[in-house]
């Protein structure tokens, strides 16, 4: 029976779980720090209470019982053998076939980072922005994002639209959003022009209309506990947001695992590894060829994971890998209470108006996702 290890426990990982289980005749060993997935889209919600920790933090144990996974609560260090072999935290762990899905690292290099959250860090962070809203009594709030330049791909700027358009409705809902200004910044002059640009015009119309200010176009220079500062000027900020680009874990720089300019693993068409035999890659770790609006989102992640599986199973069984993954972009551009939806694949981009259905559609989806492992 071959064997074959997963690293990570996040929307990659757990969807090349499901997609070995369901070939069978597979020994599948994930490795991870914790038995448990966080459903990072529904952090948005935290600040305004419409979620809470325990909504987005599911223990996967008895998932893995159920499927007969074997859990190795560690943490990737390395690879030898030429990847037959990860070293863990907790020692060596052998395979036949290896999938990396542990996901990327923001980059966290400006001066003064420390003094703006990072979103999408997980829980925390989130549950930091909630208790923030809640003693503040009036201020500026500037949400914003960047990119990895080496890597047009490994960024994730969605989010910043939501938590925006979120925390303006909650302060509106709660009465007090006359005793704050929120600022959207990012050096992108058109922000969310990977979502394509019907969506970049329907993002700004709705911050106008908000009466969000924006500044945009500038380099970003470095953060302070008392604002943000650019290139071209500096503004004061009482809590500040900011999502930067993402690279490579850094266990990646003890490996001989192949990288692309921006640090992610660097992979085919097939989400194989060159030069490792039986080594792939998907969702945020990797660096896959395609147009520069590709995203790193769950969506994204999930397709690569079923093109990696369906292209090991096909080495086990003596075959060529062939499987590719399509490029798409599908997301809901939440605001706490209705939603823009907006897709885009290399024909076709779609936007459609702010809706109370997406909103619910969102949280539908939601709740579908979770169901296996509950």
């Amino acid at each position: 029976m071959p064997r074959v290890t997963v690293v990570g426990a996040g929307f990659a990982a757990l969807t090349a779980v499901r997609a070995l289980h369901k070939a069978g005749g597979i020994q599948i060993s994930v490795v991870s720090p914790k038995a448990e997935f966080v459903y990072l889209p529904g952090l948005i919600w935290i600040p305004s209470g419409l979620r809470r920790a325990e909504d987005l933090r599911l223990p996967l144990d008895p998932f893995f019982r159920r499927l007969g996974v074997e859990h190795r609560a560690a943490e990737a260090l390395s690879l030898s053998t030429d990847g037959r072999i990860l070293e863990t935290s907790a020692g060596p762990l052998a395979n036949d076939g290896l999938i990396i899905a542990s996901g990327g690292r923001f980059i966290k290099k400006l001066p003064g980072i420390k003094h703006a959250i990072t979103p999408c860090e997980g829980i925390a962070a989130a549950e930091r922005i909630r208790d923030r809203l809640r003693e503040m009594t009036a201020g500026v709030i500037a949400l914003g994002f960047a990119g990895n330049p080496l890597e047009p791909q490994a960024m994730r700027g969605g989010p910043m639209f939501e938590f925006l358009f979120g925390i303006d409705r909650q302060l509106r809902q709660e009465g007090r959003r006359d005793r704050f200004k929120l600022v959207f910044f990012s050096p992108a002059d058109k922000p969310g022009n990977r979502l394509g640009p019907k969506a970049v015009a329907g993002l700004m119309a709705e911050m106008r209309k908000r009466d969000i200010e924006t500044h945009l176009g500038h380099k970003l220079k470095g953060f302070s506990a008392s604002g943000v500062s650019t290139e071209g000027g500096d503004f004061a900020a009482d809590l500040i947001l900011f999502m930067p680009g993402m690279t490579g874990n850094t266990w990646f720089d003890q490996t001989p695992l192949p990288r692309s300019s921006g640090g992610l693993i660097q992979a085919d068409a097939q989400c194989r590894v060159a030069g490792l035999e039986r080594v792939y890659v998907a969702g945020d770790s990797g660096s896959f060829p395609g147009p520069d609006w590709m995203p790193k989102q769950a969506h994204m992640a999930d397709l690569q994971a079923r093109a990696a599986v369906g292209n090991l199973l096909a080495e086990f069984r003596g075959q060529a890998p062939r499987e590719t993954f399509k490029v798409e972009l599908v997301c809901i551009v939440d605001a706490m209470d209705r939603g823009m939806l907006v897709a885009r694949t290399e024909k076709h981009n779609l936007m459609l108006p702010s809706s109370r259905l997406f909103h619910w559609l969102k949280r539908a989806f939601e709740w579908w996702y979770l169901r296996p492992y509950r």
